[in-house]
């Protein structure tokens, strides 16, 4: 279902917005492009000035935000996606309130390969030593904590998740299921009573794909803006946490819809991405305020597909990662989408147990936790931290 108030809240406010003085501009704003296979070709995301409200919203900005397919304003991301003629797109780079205007574009899952293995990955997050099976943790597990899942959906009634996993948003069409399946696998990564991280945390899902795993980045800011506004009203008394296991080319509009989020208090774990690339030219991977987190496989090396660069804070399992699928078992794969995750219910973890902090603070935290200098086949100039959750049983790892 496609929230339809905020439509009516842009219009019925610019509307009673007393008539204003519309300053001219020097220059147009940016328009901003994506690669030619990636943009959705007439749709335009438009961002507003920082500190612009509604009631500052003219006749233009009102005639094209009330036929908009989504508006912005939870954050100080603010502003409307839309189709746009050309005469249109120069009308929206011409206002003085616009900051810039950014080519819609595809955006894609983190695909992972199905395949039945032991579910490794929480024993190794738990050790500094990668030898030992057993997961040891605080009962805290994450207690009152909110984790947002923006991805595909999530099965909510899975029986791993016990009644903990809820029905948030659909900004993808296809009814509320998680047909690709996608984000039931990261959500039971983050929580589920058998495979996740936080096993008491509640999970939230915010479809922004269809049921072939696509999304658009309109639809994402849309999660993004939707999760902004829905955390004030849930009872989250330990902390909010966001995962993003999607990647696509990079884009000042993600980024920025991120950043606003993380700035309002909700920390955003996102995938590095699959294509053993430089991170720093993907989106939402390289937001320096996200934890962008890689890949590491069961020998403590580099994921073959893992990307890497300055913009990783923290690496996780990745490879042979079982939890649960949207057929009501369970499946595994490998891809940087089940690292992200773990973060994410790390990060939950560390809040249930330590107590609330800033985000900024929280990502530094995990990095500090880190079990450093133990993966290989690492490139030059990226991190060489692997998550640890802190046991304090665990013997300090030798490193010699």
């Amino acid at each position: 279902m496609f929230p339809k108030p905020l439509l009516l809240c842009w219009s019925v406010l610019a509307c009673l917005a007393t008539a204003r003085s519309v300053p001219s501009r020097d220059q147009i704003a940016p328009l901003l492009r994506v690669a030619d296979e990636h943009r959705i070709p007439g749709m335009y995301i438009v961002k507003m000035r920082d500190g612009f409200v509604i009631q500052d919203a003219d006749d233009a900005l009102n005639a094209h935000m009330g036929n908009a397919r989504h508006v912005y304003d939870a954050t100080n991301f603010r502003g409307f996606t839309g189709a746009l003629n050309a005469k249109s797109l120069h009308s929206m780079r011409s206002h003085p309130d616009v900051e810039y205007v950014h080519e819609d574009s595809k955006f894609y899952l983190n695909e992972y390969t199905v395949q039945e293995n032991a579910p490794w990955h929480l024993a190794r997050i738990s050790h500094q030593n990668n030898s030992i099976g057993s997961y040891v943790r605080d009962g805290s597990d994450g207690e009152g904590t909110c984790v947002y899942v923006i991805d595909t959906g999530i099965k909510i009634d899975h029986p791993d998740f016990g009644g903990r996993a809820s029905w948030g948003a659909n900004y993808g069409g296809d009814g509320d299921i998680d047909g690709a399946g996608h984000g039931t696998f990261v959500a039971g990564i983050v929580g589920s009573n058998s495979y996740g991280v936080a096993k008491k945390a509640q999970l939230f899902a915010v479809k922004v794909t269809n049921n072939k795993g696509t999304a658009s980045g309109s639809s994402i800011i849309a999660g993004i803006n939707w999760v902004a506004r829905d955390v004030r009203t849930r009872d989250c008394p330990k902390g909010s946490i966001v995962n993003i296991s999607l990647n696509g080319g990079k884009s000042k509009a993600i980024n920025d819809a991120i950043a606003s989020l993380v700035k309002g208090g909700t920390f955003v774990a996102v995938a590095a991405g699959n294509n053993n690339i430089d991170a720093g030219n993907t989106s939402p991977a390289s937001e320096p305020s996200a934890c962008t987190v890689a890949a590491s496989d069961e020998h403590d090396a580099k994921a073959a597909f893992s990307n890497y660069g300055s913009v990783v804070d923290i690496w996780a399992p990745g490879t042979h990662i079982k939890s649960t699928s949207n057929d009501g078992g369970r499946t595994s794969g490998s891809g940087t989408s089940a690292s992200s995750p773990i973060i994410a219910g790390l990060g939950a973890y560390l809040l249930s147990l330590e107590g609330r902090r800033d985000p900024i603070a929280l990502c530094d935290r995990i990095k500090e936790l880190s079990t450093q200098g133990v993966l290989t086949n690492i490139p030059k100039g990226t991190t060489n931290a692997l998550a640890f959750n802190g046991n304090p049983s665990e013997p300090a790892c030798d490193q010699s």
